[in-house]
């Protein structure tokens, strides 16, 4: 009897999953979830948005996904779900809101696909740092537990290299890397990897002078950022002291 048609890779999730952005030394920064499609020879389908929340893959991913697919009861070889980054990086953050939408979009995909990738967030995420990723972890290992999905734990991923200066969004070869560590977790629990990612890139040439204004342009970023940092903690204390110095008593004249 002939394998049943799958498929390929279906994928939910935030900017990191949707991908798109500048070129690093010529690699194009695709998602990291296409690059295990690729990596798998798989056809590839992702309903990602930028700025996504778990409640936004369950109340606006998963229906959309629903009504655009022509094959509504298609079964699909793996299901991609890395989301929780905008959640974790929230001052208003539930853990158990955020636990109750991933278990529910946990459930979706292993509902239609024969695998299911969850993926952990990284603990040095975002300046300021965030406050909840290990909260936010553990809802998303023990959803995991609870469907039988396998965990992409990226707790420690980030690098220079890798990571943009937001210490956020995982720079085009951050992506690669990202693909690799998934493909090794997907390779012992028994799928064909065909090609890796990292044989797929053509990295231009790293002069001195290049790698020089590499290393600039990561320096100015990220003074750009500080900055931004700075100007958002002083302004609530300006605020306050312009209110405050609007409700003193005026000097007679």
């Amino acid at each position: 009897m002939s394998e049943p048609c799958r498929s390929g890779v279906l994928a939910f999730g935030d900017s990191i999953t949707n991908g798109g952005g500048e070129l690093q030394w010529g690699v194009a920064l695709q998602s990291w979830a296409l690059w295990v499609a690729r990596g798998l020879g798989l056809p590839y389908t992702s309903f990602a948005s930028d700025g996504a929340r778990a409640a936004d893959v369950v109340r606006r991913q998963v229906p959309a996904w629903r009504a655009a697919s022509a094959r509504p009861e298609a079964r699909y070889d793996l299901g991609c779900l890395y989301i929780g980054v905008n959640d974790v990086r929230s001052p208003d953050f539930d853990r158990d809101a955020f636990a109750a939408d991933h278990d529910a979009a946990l459930a979706v995909l292993r509902e239609r696909c024969e695998r299911v990738l969850a993926v952990t967030i990284p603990l040095d995420l975002g300046r300021p740092r965030a406050g909840f990723t290990r909260e936010g972890n553990a809802a998303i290992e023990a959803a995991a537990a609870r469907h039988g999905a396998l965990v992409l734990d990226l707790r420690g991923f980030g690098a220079r290299n890798l990571v943009m200066t937001d210490h956020v969004h995982p720079t085009a070869f951050g992506q690669v890397a990202i693909a690799e560590r998934a493909l090794d977790v997907l390779a012992a629990d028994g799928m064909d990897v065909r090609v890796r990612p990292s044989t797929l890139v053509s990295p231009g040439e790293r002069s001195r002078l290049r790698a020089l204004q590499g290393d600039w342009t990561y320096v100015y970023r990220r003074l750009k950022v500080l900055r931004s940092q700075v100007w958002a903690a002083a302004l609530p204390a300006a605020r306050a002291a312009r209110a405050r110095s609007g409700s003193s008593p005026t000097r007679a004249r």
